[in-house]
């Protein structure tokens, strides 16, 4: 059997399995075809049945929450952990609560977790969790109750050594907060079991600043080795949480014009840039939509999201040379990379997990644009989870700046090793098969080495 014959062999079997995930599919899709240059240089993965093995989470759990709400009525959700690939550390991925959340999206997540995961080139495996919980509208009280009855069900599954979950969309430092007081009146231990935590119970500064910085600082590595610098490029920027956020700081410190945001309402064109203090206070403290940061800033625009184009967003429509996606998956379309290039961009960079979909990757890799795929671009925030995880270990806090001199450090050391794999493969400057490679490689090495588990 011909090695793509094999590999579609192996994703048709990934459909028939776990019908109706497209998001698992759609990232199973993406990494095994760019695997192929290695699967054709390096039979063992094949022979070892690697392929098979690793598309299989270790362990998938799915589970009741039931919490009462302030009415006093009982409410049900779903739960679920998936850990799925334990070979290089304990599982390790954020918990996500979000009305979207279902099976197929947390694999998806899950197993792109695997290989971010192998490229900070620390300790740590694949795993992801979360609830079709939703936050929003709901009272601290309600919010308090649910997460103390998802952690009396996942505090089974969870350790030091074993899984360490941390935050994602819905859950910021309140729902670790409640979830790790959870954790700790059940089992009476001060674990470092959560990362995000709070600074004055085990966590690290930089953490939340972290997966938006991380992306600002491989963008500029990869602007770097092209001659060119992130110093007054016109910058647009989706979402508006913590990623983006401090995207657009990190932005300001190197010298960019960040110009927009959005959240799930409408987005913000701010042609002179935007405006940081304004945006923490509307999102971070008012939790209020973007439409109030407009209110305050007559020379801004506001679309709300009825407005904008057929299959495209109105943030991928305003001229950029730099885009950073970083709200959620599938949010910039072939159309959006259409506009992108025609509009001068020259990098797309990734801050959310595979938010461009897969016509629009083609277009763009075939495109002389640059792009930084999300499972590299990204894992700023997993590695400071990480660091976190070395400060507990070691009863220590690090001070802000040594944290953030760690973090510039990992992601050069991630982006090298996309590079320089690409360049190993005759790939130069596709980073999507690099970090593919590259994350894949260390895996299923450590898989092969540890035999038939």
């Amino acid at each position: 059997m011909k090695i793509t014959e094999r590999v579609q062999s192996v994703l048709n079997c990934i459909q028939e399995c776990s019908p109706g995930q497209n998001e698992f599919y759609q990232a199973t899709h993406e990494v095994f075809y760019s695997l192929l240059p290695l699967l054709n240089e390096d039979p063992r993965y094949l022979d070892h049945n690697i392929l098979e093995r690793i598309v299989v989470p270790e362990r998938t759990i799915i589970f009741r929450v039931c919490w009462m709400d302030d009415q006093g009525k009982i409410q049900t959700n779903v739960g679920y952990r998936v850990q799925f690939n334990s070979t290089i550390g304990p599982y390790k991925g954020g918990l996500r609560f979000h009305p979207s959340v279902n099976l197929g999206i947390i694999k998806f997540l899950g197993f792109e977790q695997i290989f971010k995961n192998a490229l900070t080139g620390l300790p740590i495996g694949g795993g992801k969790g979360g609830s079709n919980f939703d936050p929003k509208g709901k009272s601290d009280g309600e919010i308090m109750r649910f997460c103390q009855a998802f952690m009396s069900e996942l505090y089974k599954y969870i350790g030091n050594n074993r899984d360490i979950p941390a935050g994602d969309i819905g859950v910021g430092g309140r729902e670790i907060g409640y979830l790790f007081g959870q954790y700790k009146k059940i089992t009476g231990e001060f674990d470092g079991i959560l990362t995000g935590k709070g600074l004055n119970w085990g966590g690290s500064r930089v953490r939340k600043q972290a997966t938006g910085y991380g992306s600002v600082y491989f963008a500029e590595d990869f602007l770097n080795v092209n001659d060119q610098t992130l110093k007054g490029k016109i910058c647009t920027v989706s979402g508006s949480g913590n990623v983006a956020i401090y995207t657009i700081e990190r932005l300001y410190d190197f010298g960019a014009i960040p110009v927009s945001c959005s959240d799930s309402r409408g987005m913000i064109y701010h042609k002179k840039g935007i405006d940081l203090q304004t945006l923490k206070a509307v999102k971070e403290i008012n939790h209020d939509s973007l439409e109030a940061y407009a209110k305050l800033h007559q020379d801004c625009d506001y679309i709300p999201v009825s407005q904008y184009p057929k299959d495209a967003h109105a943030v991928w429509q305003i001229p950029c040379e730099v885009a950073f996606p970083s709200a959620t998956q599938n949010e910039l379309t072939l159309l959006d990379a259409q506009t992108l290039e025609k509009n001068g961009c020259i990098l797309i960079n990734e801050g959310a997990n595979m938010p461009t979909t897969p016509d629009a990757l083609e277009y763009i890799r075939q495109s002389k644009m640059l792009f930084s795929p999300g499972k590299a671009a990204n894992a700023g925030g997993v590695a400071t989870s990480q660091l976190e995880m070395s400060q507990n270990a070691s009863m220590e806090q690090w001070s802000f700046d040594e944290v953030d001199i760690k973090l510039r450090g990992i992601m050069r050391d991630i982006f090298n090793t996309a590079y320089n794999t690409s360049k190993e493969f005759e790939c130069q400057g596709d980073l999507v098969i690099g970090a593919n490679i590259a994350g894949f490689r260390k895996v299923a090495d450590g898989m092969i080495e540890q035999g038939s588990i």
